[in-house]
């Protein structure tokens, strides 16, 4: 945990400051995977380690949601020698497109780069579902829920599960209420 922690640090990609995640919440910190993943020896032995962690899920094929876990969801199945579709945003709304098709009995580990409390995973999870597949594993490279993450009703595996301290938009410390929030995720 604490090498994959460094290299956040080392790549600029732990953000310090005032950030508004996907989940609604806000927080200090900010994990930017793509400014980590941009190298690819580092993405290559990240997702490596990740990919060895799954590897006995008895997973098929590998789906991520767009757009921060693509990267992590395509070098995971690479290294695993498995298709990779992605889900992405349509009205607000994660969904199959470009023609990517799940075939019931279909063995999917889901990919994401960072969990928080777990929403566009539930999203990624009910497509397969919708669709007669079968989730086996929910992997990333960071969980930072706290141990607040939801049954996703298969294992959860990630590289690294932090402590990090968010807070609800009417429960903001004086510090954080003070300064306007960035939010560099996906969109």
């Amino acid at each position: 945990m604490s090498d994959l922690l460094q290299l956040f640090r080392e790549t600029g990609a732990l953000l310090e400051g005032h950030f508004l995640l996907r989940s609604g919440l806000h927080s200090r910190q900010f994990f930017q995977c793509a400014l980590l993943l941009q190298n690819t020896k580092v993405a290559a032995d990240v997702c490596g380690q990740l990919a060895q962690k799954a590897r006995d899920t008895g997973a098929t094929r590998v789906i991520s949601p767009a757009l921060g876990g693509v990267i992590v969801g395509h070098e995971v199945a690479r290294q695993l020698g498995l298709p990779h579709i992605f889900a992405e945003k349509e009205n607000d709304k994660l969904v199959l497109r470009r023609g990517f098709v799940i075939n019931p009995g279909d063995k999917f580990l889901v990919v994401e780069d960072v969990v928080t409390r777990g929403g566009r995973v539930q999203e990624t999870l009910d497509i397969v579902r919708k669709h007669c597949g079968e989730p086996v594993a929910v992997v990333s490279l960071v969980d930072r829920s706290g141990g607040n993450l939801p049954d996703f009703g298969c294992p959860f595996i990630s590289l690294c599960q932090l402590q990090v301290e968010t807070f609800a938009p009417d429960q903001l410390p004086p510090d954080l209420a003070g300064t306007p929030a960035h939010k560099p995720g996906s969109k």
